[in-house]
Parts: C-alpha cells; structure tokens; sequence
C-alpha cells in the first residue's frame, strides 16, 4: 500500500477539531428553545459562550501552529500584489463576519438575548453574512499559505457554514413562520443577488453606524497585531 507522506496527523486532527466545534456550535444553537425553557436565555447565552468561544481559541491556535504542514500546493507568497489582495480579501470578509444583527448588550447577555429577523444592512446583501466572510476569509489565507493543511481546513469551515445556512433558516422559519418566508423571498444567500434582479435594494445609510465603525477599527486593530498574535500562539506547544 502506497503511503500518503504529506497527510500529517495534523490533517486529521484539524479535521477532528473542526467536527467537533460544529456539533457544539449548532447543536447549541438547535437546542436554544429547550434551553432557554429550562435556564432562562442570558443563562443559555453564557453557557453557548463557555463552550464556543474556548472551542474557536483553540481551533485558532492550532491551525496557526500548524498552517504550513502536509504538502506546499502552490506557492504565491513572492507574487507583487498578492500581500495586498490577501489582505484587501481579509478586511472584506471581516465585514461579513462580523454579523449585523449582533446587539453586543446581548452578546454580553447584558440585555435578554433574542433571536431576530433582519432585513437591513448587511443582510441586503446576504442573508448569511457569515457564511460569505468566511468564504472570503478561507479564499485569501488558503491563497497566502498554499498548503494541504490550509485547504483542508478551509474545505472544513466552508462546509460547516453551508451546513450553517439551512440551519439558520430552518431555525428561523420555525420561530417565524410566514414573516420569514416573506424575508426569505426579498433576500439571497449568493452575496448581491437579489439587489441585482430588483428584490432588494442597497441603502448605504444603514452601515452609518457605530457597530460598523466599530469592526472596521477591530479589523485594523487586527491587522496591526497580526505578527504578535502569530509569535503569541507560537508558543503554545500543540
């Protein structure tokens, strides 16, 4: 049997990691109606931020320590532009990570966390803003990096959050019943589609918030920290 030397356990271990963090983030996110009967919704927002944020930490370091194993699929690294448009795709997926329909106070569970039904900002765009940034996100750092380790990883965290879009409809649909379908039919998943044939239209006034101003200063933030972050990480020995 030929031996496939550039599959690192690390593949597999990612693989593993990237599995597990899906069954606890949307099993948590599917079992927020039950939870909430029983705990009361900021107890559930607490108990959904223990799991998932110690979760993503950890599936962050590792990929950082671990982003140029199995194989060198293509290297660009050395391309004039190619730093640029990384990071020009990076910003842009922070936009549409960071979701539109956050209220910090409930992320904080400061105020009763709520599921809502938006049709504003962002959402003209997409309808699961997160989704497309990390597709963003994974199109730029597979492109950087070049490797077996980073394709596989990104193949993990686009899968996830496809599987993220029919859940997050599923889960809308059964809160709001006919309000969502109408939402449903004015909004698209594919970023811009359905402003380019007339269902929705762009209002630039909606993203003259401070929540905007807010990640964009996050994402510089980021960007200025980025080499530290790597060095940080680092030195955690996984």
């Amino acid at each position: 049997m030929t031996e496939i030397s550039w599959i690192t356990s690390s593949h597999l271990i990612m693989l593993g990691l990237l599995f597990g963090f899906a069954i606890a983030h949307s099993g948590l996110a599917a079992l927020r109606p039950w939870g909430e009967s029983k705990i009361g919704a900021r107890l559930y927002r607490v108990l959904f931020a223990l799991v998932s944020i110690p979760f993503a930490t950890v599936l962050i370091i590792y990929f950082f320590n671990h982003r140029y194993d199995g194989l060198q699929l293509w290297q660009f690294q050395g391309i004039p532009g190619i730093q640029t448009l990384v990071w020009i795709l990076s910003f842009i997926s922070f936009i549409f990570l960071y979701p539109a329909t956050f209220n910090l106070l409930e992320i904080a569970a400061i105020q009763k966390p709520l599921v809502h039904l938006y049709e504003t900002g962002i959402i003209r765009i997409s309808r699961h803003p997160q989704m497309v940034g990390q597709v963003i996100w994974c199109i730029a750092h597979t492109l950087w990096i070049g490797t077996s380790f980073t394709l596989i990883t990104s193949i993990g965290l686009v899968a996830h959050h496809i599987f993220a879009v029919w859940h997050g409809d599923h889960r809308l649909e059964a809160k709001y019943g006919e309000a969502f379908t109408v939402v449903k039919q004015r909004t698209s998943v594919i970023p811009f589609l359905a402003i380019l044939d007339g269902r929705q239209t762009l209002k630039w006034q909606e993203f003259l918030r401070p929540a905007y101003v807010g990640v964009v200063g996050f994402t510089l933030l980021f960007w200025w920290g980025h080499p530290w972050l790597l060095e940080v990480t680092s030195r955690v020995q996984w």
